[in-house]
């Protein structure tokens, strides 16, 4: 590669591919001659170092951005398909067999209990209840179960062990009994905890009434081998924790809705 440089006598540049003997312009001696350092990037340097770090980390924010916004829709599809899916389980459809979307929207009804009645609701449809609950905001799910009966399904929430809970209870028509539950966890203790989202514990509540003869909510979980009602849904063992979060939640959700269920 070439390499450029300068006499000094005549003060003029050249190219050539190492310290010639004399200048080949005006012949001086070679001591006159001296090469000509381009002003490269020192890439070794501490600012290089900064500005180069800087300019990674903007470039994969941006990436990351662009990525998180362009696949957000994807995303949030993603979860109310799964949320709509969660409340047909609870109504005893299976998930797996089913188009989820379509079975949901021939099956059942998004509602608000607002003044004592049953109101179609037109908002944007939820993935998540706690604070709407809380707000006053008391949606039910008017629906047709897997075995053909009217139902109702409302939403759950509640705290276990390690995090949230969240579920949905379905009743029938009269609003008395349990058709059915859905059940999961934020991160509960896998094989102890987590088994709330399993089928053998969920169906324990099949069939259940709601309300004692006081007409109080009365259906919970208990301790595994201390129940000894109807209302009483044995826990998990090794799980006193999250069984009493799921028997909290589900008391108080149902609770939370005692108008709407009487």
């Amino acid at each position: 590669m070439a390499k450029k440089f300068i006499c000094s006598q005549c003060g003029q540049t050249f190219e050539a591919a190492s310290m010639p003997d004399k200048c080949p312009i005006c012949g001086a001696d070679a001591s006159m001659i001296k090469e000509v350092k381009s002003k490269g990037i020192n890439t070794n340097g501490n600012v290089y170092t900064v500005v180069y770090a800087a300019v990674m980390v903007i470039v994969v924010a941006f990436l990351l951005a662009f990525v998180s916004s362009a696949l957000k829709p994807v995303q949030d599809a993603n979860v109310e398909n799964d949320t709509k899916g969660q409340i047909l389980s609870a109504l005893g459809y299976d998930k797996a067999t089913i188009n989820v979307g379509e079975t949901y929207a021939h099956n059942v009804k998004d509602m608000l209990f607002k003044d004592g009645e049953l109101v179609p609701y037109e908002g944007k449809f939820n993935t998540v209840y706690g604070s709407l609950i809380k707000a006053g905001e008391l949606h039910v799910f008017e629906a047709t179960s897997a075995n053909g009966e009217k139902a109702y399904v409302i939403p759950v929430t509640g705290r276990g062990l390690w995090g949230g809970l969240w579920g949905y209870i379905a009743v029938n028509e009269s609003k008395d009994k349990v058709l059915g539950t859905y059940f999961y966890h934020e991160s509960e203790t896998a094989g102890l905890g987590a088994r709330i989202g399993e089928k053998d514990f969920q169906q324990q509540f099949d069939g259940r009434p709601v309300f004692d003869e006081s007409g109080n909510v009365a259906l919970t979980v208990v301790k595994q081998g201390a129940g000894d009602d109807k209302f009483q849904v044995d826990g998990i063992t090794g799980a006193t924790l999250t069984s009493k979060g799921c028997g909290a939640m589900v008391t108080e959700g149902l609770d939370a809705y005692v108008e709407f269920l009487k």
